[in-house]
């Protein structure tokens, strides 16, 4: 099978198109003909190992020492089932699957047990929609359902809201009750609203910190705020939620537990596929839809690294690996960026 594939850690370089072997499915997996997955922050800070200083090693020994310990890179995916074992239950062939593997979607074919964070497709979604979904929003929905309990009537402000990760954080936050300010650019302050945001603040020109109105919950996507900052727009017993964090985040998440004070809280989220059950609940509730920045063919993943390691992509990036995977999701020829395709109701893309 085809497969996106590096022996090396390195620039988007690394990365190239090769012949790989199919994997072998066990008693318990499923093989899934991979026809979407995408291109995440996590894939290229794992392909480059770009790991904050004092979580180098502990990133290293998760993905490997010296060199990579998974030659397929990619987590997201979507597509549809191929072979079971024999002891599945959950799926059969010819089932329209979505997930997240953490490794190998960059490929043709994938095999995946079918306990782990798998679950049917959103009827309404393309496979590139489908595949869209699971990083930003397992993310989103476990950080602010889970880690910050936001409930109605809550003020949250989203730090990063049309990225990967915030173009969901937004929606969900949403769905939950809350009233959002997003944090953005100018330029992508219609989408932010567009997905639910009641206010939009233009970090180019101004901070939340200048403005008087108090939060709830400090949901940062992008790691742009600190602890210190966090405090200054915080309520009363409000929490700071930074998605991604080093040793002065986890310092000070401690030094609150232990002896009070502002709260902060680290976590990662656990990928399940319950989670992405309600994920697919909330697109046919209307309260979610997938965000796509832009579509790129399976040879092209490199491109597609470089793209999102410039960090201003709006919502994910998406690469399509079968042959007419989601024609459906790509907008008509001649879209100019920036400029909304629908061209299906609950997805959004915005260039390729």
């Amino acid at each position: 099978m085809k497969a996106i594939v590096h022996t090396r850690y390195g620039g988007p370089e690394v990365l190239s198109l090769g012949e790989a072997p199919l994997p072998k499915t066990g008693e318990d997996e499923i093989l899934v003909k991979v026809h979407a997955s995408s291109v995440t922050t996590a894939d290229w800070r794992m392909r480059a190992a770009a790991f904050p200083p004092a979580l180098w090693l502990p990133g290293r020994l998760m993905t490997g020492l010296f060199r990579p310990r998974h030659a397929i890179p990619g987590g997201e995916f979507a597509g549809r089932v191929v072979e079971t074992g024999r002891a599945v239950r959950r799926f059969k062939p010819g089932d329209s699957v979505f997930g997240f593997s953490g490794h190998g979607a960059n490929a043709e074919f994938l095999a995946i047990r079918e306990d782990a964070c798998v679950a049917p497709s959103p009827a309404s979604l393309s496979f590139a929609e489908a595949a869209a979904l699971p990083f930003g929003g397992l993310a989103a929905l476990v950080f602010l359902r889970d880690f910050a309990r936001v409930s109605p009537g809550q003020d949250v402000l989203v730090v990063g809201a049309t990225g990967g990760v915030g173009s969901y954080a937004v929606q969900i936050a949403r769905a939950l009750g809350a009233r959002v300010t997003a944090v953005c650019s100018a330029a992508n302050g219609w989408l932010a609203r567009d997905l639910g945001a009641e206010d939009v603040i233009d970090y180019h020109t101004e901070s939340p910190l200048d403005r008087p109105r108090r939060y709830d919950v400090v949901f940062d996507t992008v790691g742009a705020m600190n602890v210190p900052a966090s405090r200054a727009i915080l309520k009363p017993g409000g929490l700071f939620l930074p998605l991604n964090f080093s040793l002065p985040e986890i310092y000070h998440a401690l030094r609150g537990r232990m002896f009070g004070g502002p709260r902060v809280h680290i976590g990662v989220n656990a990928d399940r596929a319950e989670d992405l059950e309600t994920l697919a609940e909330m697109v046919w509730n209307g309260q979610l839809r997938p965000v796509i920045d832009r579509i790129y063919p399976l040879q092209d993943v490199p491109d597609a690294h470089a793209y999102v390691q410039r960090r201003h992509r709006k919502g994910a990036v998406v690469i399509t690996t079968a042959t007419g995977a989601a024609p459906a999701a790509l907008p008509s020829e001649g879209v100019m960026p920036g400029l909304v395709a629908e061209p299906v109701p609950h997805g959004i893309c915005l260039q390729v």
